[in-house]
């Protein structure tokens, strides 16, 4: 039995669940999440918590039993709490400005890169190097965090770039030089 499938999911207040067909949906004050659920698993719905049980004990069941249980859990999070992810830039010149649903990024290209941010997320900037990202979907959020990051990874020797907010990198010596 999966320890972390077996683990029931409190549903806080304000927050209800509904099983239509297969598909899972979580409404609650900050939004609504749907999701299909696979059929080697099973839902049950009470009123204070939800419980993922898996149909049998073959390989596919035994796998999505953890899996399932963690996807619903991020979705009563994200509907009660939502989710918010940070990312900082570094580096001379590079920036950041938020207008709207546009993410305007100056990451040292000869031209500023114009990000459109997916519905759901939004984005705040402060101090012009340090975006943050909220929304209720974990797995969007997670996404939208790293095609962000993917427009200018952080590089070893200096470390400018775009990284997640707290993320440590391992930064490499430049070259020594040689005596002749």
């Amino acid at each position: 039995m999966s320890r972390v499938g077996k683990l029931p999911i409190t549903i806080p207040k304000g927050v209800t669940a509904r099983l239509v067909d297969g598909v899972l949906t979580m409404r609650g004050p900050r939004g609504e999440l749907t999701r299909p659920l696979n059929p080697s698993v099973a839902v049950e719905i009470d009123q204070d918590a939800i419980r993922v049980l898996r149909q049998d004990d073959s390989l596919q069941s035994r796998s999505l039993h953890g899996l399932t249980r963690a996807l619903v859990s991020n979705m009563v999070i994200g509907v009660s709490q939502g989710f918010v992810k940070g990312l900082e830039i570094q580096g001379t010149g590079y920036r950041a400005e938020a207008q709207g649903s546009i993410l305007s990024l100056s990451l040292g290209h000869s031209h500023p890169v114009q990000f459109v941010l997916p519905d759901g997320i939004k984005a705040t900037v402060e101090r012009q190097t340090n975006i943050r990202l909220e929304g209720i979907d974990k797995e969007l959020l997670g996404q939208t965090a790293a095609k962000i990051r993917a427009f200018r990874p952080v590089e070893p020797y200096k470390g400018k770039g775009v990284r997640y907010s707290g993320e440590h990198i391992h930064r490499k010596v430049g070259k020594a030089g040689s005596k002749k």
